[in-house]
């Protein structure tokens, strides 16, 4: 008879290792194989893959990567996103420990009157009961309901463990941001106040000039004009550098030491190169498209717990102690208790919920195949972008520069024509316009390209 009990536990066990969970197969990339634009679309290829390399080493400035290190440490997002990991880590546990007996102790009282006229021998009398039992009761998951809801509750615990990586990335890649726009913005005020010096000296000495009877009253005021040009983007800048500060104590999550901060575009140390490769298999690593599977792995397992909610559930409910008619007999000879109460459920009729359970499962599955192959969709494109503006940002900056010293000579050529009397001080003026503004323009374009560097490392999965 023994044999026969044990060989059903474990044929019980056996089973209950068993789960309705469709078998999952990974959704096929609905982008193409290589990455496009090939070789000169982005850095090196014998640059380190970004996936490969931690952000100290790619962020290669000092004071950038301490503001980095206070945004760590202090961020409320990247606390709010590790929060929500141990959240949902005990949602897991409780989940889990569903699949385990349950054991308590209870101890109690009964005491109650039994009136005369309900009494079989006509006399009032008290009835007590006191008592000491462990109960224990425990679902035999049969057909995998348990197993399925576990495995979709630790699925969506690692969804959230990527979320808060992914997380992570973002906010290295916005300090970044931050951090570089507000040494372009100041840099430019920088610009900004020295043309202003040199359009307040250029336009004392057409005053003079003017005053002498030389210079018109036309010539005057164009260079008035320019000067308050320069006064203008002077204030702005002013107001733009006040703002990125701001901001960069925000994403910090405390304020920023003045020592931090980057004088201008230029004195931040170059960023770290990083190579892209050619599969698109390589953002199938990244947190947030490993995210988007695990929850589609979280929606499949739900199948298998709506399939097993068609057949029955076995729960056995046992209870062993002591009762007593009263508290000093409770542990006395003769006062032991047991009782044991297995049970079966199946269900016959409910209305179409348990069918329409399935479907929902079902659709909720579709849909986190569709997010999925999105998210991939999405990642592809973000690549693709940051590879074609870097190659494009790279001719954009020569292009630049070549600008600024062009009309750098230019300047220098109209103020000696102008001294020697041959133009007027207008071709100075106008020169000296574009020269500022095309000074300007290699300001933006040289932060353009470093930020497109801080996107291809977040799109490559790079700062882990």
């Amino acid at each position: 008879m023994r044999g026969k009990i044990v060989s059903m536990a474990l044929a019980v066990l056996l089973l209950g290792g068993c789960t309705m969970i469709p078998k999952y197969h990974r959704p096929e990339a609905p982008v193409p194989a290589a990455l496009p634009g090939g070789a000169g679309a982005g850095p090196s290829s014998a640059a380190p893959a970004a996936s490969e390399l931690a952000w100290r080493e790619f962020f290669t400035d000092p004071g950038l990567r301490a503001v980095i290190e206070l945004a760590l440490a202090n961020s409320r997002d990247l606390r709010i996103a590790a929060l929500g990991v141990e959240r949902v880590r005990a949602l897991y546990r409780i989940q889990r420990s569903e699949l385990y007996p349950g054991a308590a102790v209870a101890a109690g009282l009964d005491k109650s009157r039994i009136p005369a006229q309900a009494s079989s021998t006509g006399t009032a009398y008290t009835l007590e009961q006191d008592s000491v039992l462990g109960t224990a009761s425990w679902e035999i998951d049969l057909f995998g309901r348990l197993r399925s809801l576990k495995a979709g509750a630790l699925n969506q615990y690692l969804a959230t463990v990527e979320g808060r990586r992914a997380a992570q990335i973002s906010l290295l890649a916005a300090v970044a941001d931050g951090y570089l726009l507000f040494a372009a913005d100041r840099e430019s005020l920088d610009l900004a106040r020295a043309t202003l010096e040199t359009q307040k000296s250029s336009f004392d000495l057409i005053q003079q000039s003017r005053d002498a009877g030389v210079a018109s009253d036309l010539t005057l005021r164009q260079s008035q004009s320019l000067v308050e040009a320069a006064r203008v983007d002077v204030a702005r800048y002013t107001g733009l550098v006040a703002t990125d500060k701001n901001f960069l104590d925000l994403l910090a999550g405390t304020p920023v030491p003045a020592d931090l901060l980057p004088g201008r575009l230029a004195s931040v140390a170059e960023l770290k190169d990083v190579s892209a490769g050619l599969d698109s298999g390589i953002l199938l690593q990244r947190p947030d498209i490993l995210a988007a599977e695990y929850r589609l792995k979280s929606a499949n397992a739900n199948i298998g717990a709506a399939r097993a909610a068609f057949f029955p559930r076995i729960s056995l409910t046992g209870a062993l102690g002591t009762l007593a008619p009263a508290l000093a007999h409770l542990f006395e000879s003769g006062t032991g208790y047991w009782s044991y109460s297995p049970q079966i459920t199946q269900p016959i009729f409910a209305g179409g919920s348990l069918i329409a359970n399935l479907k929902g499962a079902k659709a909720d599955r579709d849909i986190a195949v569709a997010q999925y192959e999105k998210a991939i969709q999405s990642a592809f494109r973000e690549v693709s972008d940051a590879m074609v503006l870097r190659s494009a940002l790279d001719d954009q900056l020569s292009a630049q520069e070549s600008l600024v010293k062009a009309l750098d000579e230019s300047y220098r050529l109209s103020e000696a024509r102008f001294k020697e009397g041959v133009d007027s001080y207008l071709g100075v003026l106008v020169t000296q316009r574009s020269l500022y503004d095309a000074q300007r323009g290699l300001v933006l374009t040289r932060l353009a390209r470093r930020s497109n560097q801080v996107e291809l490392f977040k799109v490559l999965g790079g700062g882990l």
